[in-house]
This record gives structure tokens, sequence and C-alpha cells, in this order.
């Protein structure tokens, strides 16, 4: 008696092989719980009105976790209504001026009337931003803004009663000292921090089993491939995810199941930010 074994389709396992690896490209939003915790004290902030920063070096997660937190906070709209927009956040560009501040958020907001003289755009931005309900604008790279574009930055919180939230790296505390008024505006700070070594360790086990997701288990939090991710990321998460996730597409590109150690250890000597 024979049996009619199904014989997989080489095309089926390539293109299937190819989604995962432009899924590994993609951005993703993993719910840590550091994400969870700051969410929470944005949402106090949020609901008393007060303004406030949020500082840590590049690659330690802020931008993710802001954006997350806009995505959380929906927006509404009823028929022939102002959408309400609970949350907004904008990416500062350089040397952020009046004008240029203006006109990007009313921009954001997708207010088409972006033309005219300050205090026009002024008057404007402040109408869009109450008809829709701001609560809270977040701001990242903030550092970039100018000195009077940071002072209109510190009369959305006065004027409007917005929670403005202040996203930068260590750069952004010399910026707010140069004006009194903005410095004690934005007393409140929450710091994002480097990884230690345990939480290195928590984070790889939490990407391996929902980034990476290969078909076996590569035991990444074992004592050699954590000393390899120690030194390669000094505790950056944005680079633990670029390792990881490169490794794991190299890993697919070669049919192998798993990532293993010499692999890692290529992939760690192209990215790492330990010296050489």
């Amino acid at each position: 008696m024979s049996h009619n074994v199904p014989v997989p389709d080489p095309q089926t396992a390539i293109a299937d092989v190819n989604e995962r690896i432009r899924q590994l490209g993609r951005r993703r939003i993993l719910e840590l719980p550091q994400m969870l915790e700051f969410h929470t004290w944005l949402d106090g902030k949020r609901l008393a009105r007060q303004s406030c920063r949020v500082v840590g070096e590049s690659r330690t997660g802020k931008t993710v976790s802001c954006d997350t937190y806009r995505l959380k906070c929906k927006v509404t709209q009823r028929p022939g209504d102002a959408p309400t927009i609970p949350v907004m956040y904008w990416h500062c560009p350089e040397k952020l001026s009046v004008s240029s501040l203006f006109v990007g958020l009313l921009e954001s907001l997708q207010y088409q009337a972006t033309r005219g003289r300050i205090p026009e755009l002024r008057e404007r931005l402040h109408h869009v931003l109450q008809s829709c309900q701001v609560e809270m604008i977040i701001f990242d790279e903030a550092q970039r803004a100018t000195a009077q574009a940071m002072s209109e930055i510190r009369d959305l919180s006065d004027l409007l009663e917005i929670a403005v939230v202040l996203v930068g790296t260590d750069r952004l505390n010399a910026v707010i000292q140069r004006d009194e008024q903005v410095l004690y505006r934005f007393l409140s700070a929450y710091r994002f921090s480097r990884l230690g070594r345990e939480e290195l360790q928590e984070m790889t086990a939490l990407w391996e089993a929902h980034v990476l997701q290969l078909p076996e288990p590569s035991n990444l939090t074992q004592a050699k491939a954590q000393t390899l991710l120690l030194q390669a990321t000094r505790g950056y998460i944005g680079v633990l995810d670029q390792i990881l996730c490169e490794a794991a597409i190299r890993a697919l590109q070669r049919d192998q199941k798993r990532i293993e150690l010499p692999l890692l250890r290529q992939v760690v000597k192209e990215c790492s930010l330990a010296i050489k």
C-alpha cells in the first residue's frame, strides 16, 4: 500500500523565507515592561497637563516608546467635527525656527492653510490645537529648537494647558538652561538608560521569542552569546535589535533553523560598538 506524500514546493518555501526576512527588516513595536512603565508616567503628565523632559542617549528606545504612546491614544472623529487628537508626536528638524514649528505642527494636523506671518500662524495653530482637543505634544529631538522656537513651545504649555514633552539627548538639558522660564517649565524629567547585564539577557529572550521567531531556539541567553552581545551593544537596545535581526536574516538566507554562535560572532564583529 502506497501513500502520497506531498512534496514541498521550493518556490513557496523561498517566498515564505523572503517574507520572514521582510518582516525582520520592518520597524517593530514590542511593549516591554520599561515601555509600559514609561507610558504610565506619561499618562500622569497628560492628565495633570504637566510639561516635562525625556532624556537619554541615542538608541535607548526613546523615539519608539514615545511614538507607541501616541498610537495607543487613538484619534477619534464624529461626522462634521474636527478630529479629537489626544496626543501629538512631532520630530523636530535641525535648527527649528518659529515659522518651521508653526507650519510643521499645522501640517501634522493636516491643516492646509500654512502660509502667513508669524502672528497669523500662531493664532491659527492655537485655534486648531484647541479644536482638536490636543492634551499632549511630544517634541522629539527637541535640542534642535532655536531659543525663539523653544519659547513658543513653552507658551503652548502655558497658554493652552497642553502637556508638552521635550525628548532628546543630554544636550537638551543644556538647551533649556538658556532660558530660566523654559528651564522651570520642564524640570520634571524621565531618563532612558542603557541595559544592564540582567536586563540585556531579559531583552534577548523577549526578542528571540517575539521578534526573531526562528524554527528552533538559538539559546542566545547562554553565557557565550551574552558576553558577545554585552560587549557589542554596550547596553543600547537599538543596537541589540539591529544585531539580532541581522543574525536572524542571515540564518534564514543560509537555510538555518537557528542562529549559531559563529554566525552571531560574525554579525557582532561587523556591528559592534566596542572599540576594535
